[in-house]
């Protein structure tokens, strides 16, 4: 699996103190209100409003949450306007790092990218600096599979199946994300993580001390309000992986 998929796979096995999973929970409900407020409150006329309820509800966000949010958008046209915002970055060893924000006050948010970043041995970088290593593909992680979960991904034109001992990931061209979602819900198999993702489309293989560096600034980085997701290409080893899982 990518980094990107084997920190999640981390994130999600070890689960979340109470104060970290609030804030996941605000993080994807504001999302769910930029999307909204940007194309509307009905999902099946709003790509990106689909997308964010969906990632919202694979991270168990309660629907009451999800539906008061859409009601806020109804009821609120004169909230202040949110910009959305990708921050390219490096990491220690090199590791490319794209950062998307939704914030409602460019300056902080840019300060405190910028001071998380340099606070753990990376920097800033230009605008296309690395955002050419990714590519956004449409997830779909599953903790159990099958060989009719397999042909299921295959019948919807998966590109890619990266199975681990944790589980397995499938990747799609994003703009069936809706589609793809349905037909697993419709076929009774519920993935534990579905989004629309950069991924890297090369990586940099990193030790267990190189990956804990990373994981500690993908964190710190994930702690700040106006940070929605953090991606890096580097990748660890599966043995490794296992042992971090074990801790």
């Amino acid at each position: 699996m990518s980094g990107h998929s084997k920190w999640s796979t981390i994130k999600r096995k070890k689960g979340a103190n109470d104060a970290k999973r609030g804030k996941l929970f605000a993080k994807l409900v504001k999302a769910i209100e930029v999307a909204a407020k940007n194309g509307g409150t009905d999902p099946s006329a709003n790509a990106a409003l689909y997308q964010a309820i969906s990632k919202a509800k694979s991270n168990s966000v309660p629907n009451d949450n999800i539906e008061r949010a859409l009601k806020r958008v109804d009821g609120d046209s004169d909230a202040g306007e949110i910009f959305e915002l990708t921050y390219e970055g490096y990491g220690p060893h090199g590791v490319a790092i794209l950062i998307n924000c939704l914030t409602d006050n460019k300056n902080r948010t840019s300060s405190d990218v910028r001071a998380v970043l340099t606070k753990n041995n990376g920097s800033m970088g230009n605008p296309g600096s690395v955002a050419y290593l990714f590519e956004l593909k449409a997830i779909f992680q599953f903790e159990k599979y099958d060989d009719e979960l397999i042909e299921l991904a295959i019948n919807n034109n998966c590109l890619d199946i990266q199975e681990s001992n944790n589980g397995i990931t499938l990747e799609f061209e994003p703009s069936i994300f809706k589609t793809v979602y349905e037909s697993f819900n419709n076929s009774s198999y519920q993935p534990s993580n579905a989004e629309i993702a950069n991924i890297p489309s090369s990586s940099i293989n990193l030790d267990r001390s190189q990956f804990t560096q990373i994981t500690k600034l993908i964190e710190s980085l994930e702690d700040l309000d106006d940070v929605q997701d953090v991606y890096a290409n580097f990748d660890i080893e599966e043995k490794d992986l296992e042992s971090l899982l074990s801790e």
